[in-house]
């Protein structure tokens, strides 16, 4: 695939996620971060918080289901808050980092960038856990509000909210960004 590899850095600690997106004209639209059960950086970043307990045992519990899981089957979207955030390298956001059940550790790098605006399954996710919907890529013959959305947009269109790539086309914007 062509796109973006980059890495968020982990505030309070000095580790980094690194993710890959094949939608770089959405980075500026990242309101959270998920991770894998099995992500190697999950202990570095739960020990010591008071968290720590919960998410050990969501994790370990995602790990057990996906193992009895068919292959066919999506189940409902989980995620637990690990207590940290991580910083888009593109904005400086604060965003926060959850572990999350559709998230897999053997396909790219085990963490992917959620922006609900623009993809259905962080939409699902945000929605369920009350996190912020950004849009940043706007459709000509639609405006996006967040509030109102019923679904995410994966229509081209052009960038706001993206600093020095405002008004730019969605497409053109992509290998400019990467």
């Amino acid at each position: 695939s062509t796109g973006l590899e980059c890495r968020f850095k982990i505030a309070d600690l000095d580790e980094s996620i690194s993710i890959f997106t094949t939608r770089p004209d959405t980075i500026f639209g990242v309101t959270f971060m998920s991770i894998a059960a099995e992500h190697q950086l999950l202990e570095s970043l739960i020990t010591g918080t008071e968290r720590e307990e919960e998410v050990r045992k969501f994790a370990e519990r995602i790990i057990e289901e996906k193992q009895r899981q068919r292959p066919d089957e999506e189940p409902e979207k989980e995620g637990s808050f690990t207590g940290r955030y991580c910083i888009n390298p593109f904005n400086g956001d604060q965003v926060p980092i959850f572990v999350a059940n559709f998230v897999l550790a053997e396909y790219g790098t085990g963490a992917v960038m959620a922006v609900p605006a623009h993809d259905q399954r962080d939409f699902e996710f945000a929605r369920k856990y009350d996190l912020p919907i950004k849009p940043v890529v706007i459709p000509e013959e639609c405006p996006l509000e967040p509030e109102t959305m019923e679904a995410a947009s994966t229509i081209p269109g052009k960038l706001v909210q993206s600093a020095d790539f405002n008004g730019m086309d969605s497409l053109d914007a992509q290998e400019k960004i990467i």
